[in-house]
């Protein structure tokens, strides 16, 4: 499902037209990205928990030239963990 498809389903469910359902979503996004930049974390019970992890530097093998390391800097990752009602309902 592309943001266009989600963006209709969730009319659909809601009632909303698609402008306001893309509305929403743009909203949603728009404020999980801010609390993830200042740091913090999203987290929706029974659905899933965004959150921020810092990966640390590396060395890693350049694929251009397999028997070069390089050097892969420290990072952060947004992580999704899937709550419990949301595996439980993938699982069925």
């Amino acid at each position: 499902m592309n943001k266009a498809e989600l963006v209709a389903s969730m009319a659909e469910r809601t009632g909303f037209t698609k402008k306001d359902a893309e509305k929403a979503l743009n909203a949603f996004m728009d404020s999980v990205q801010a609390e993830l930049e200042d740091g913090g974390k999203v987290q929706l019970v029974g659905f899933g928990t965004y959150e921020v992890r810092d990966r640390k530097a590396r060395k890693g093998r350049n694929p251009r030239n397999p028997k070069e390391t390089i050097h892969i800097p420290a990072s952060k990752a947004p992580v999704f963990k899937a709550g419990k009602s949301l595996k439980e309902a993938v699982n069925k």
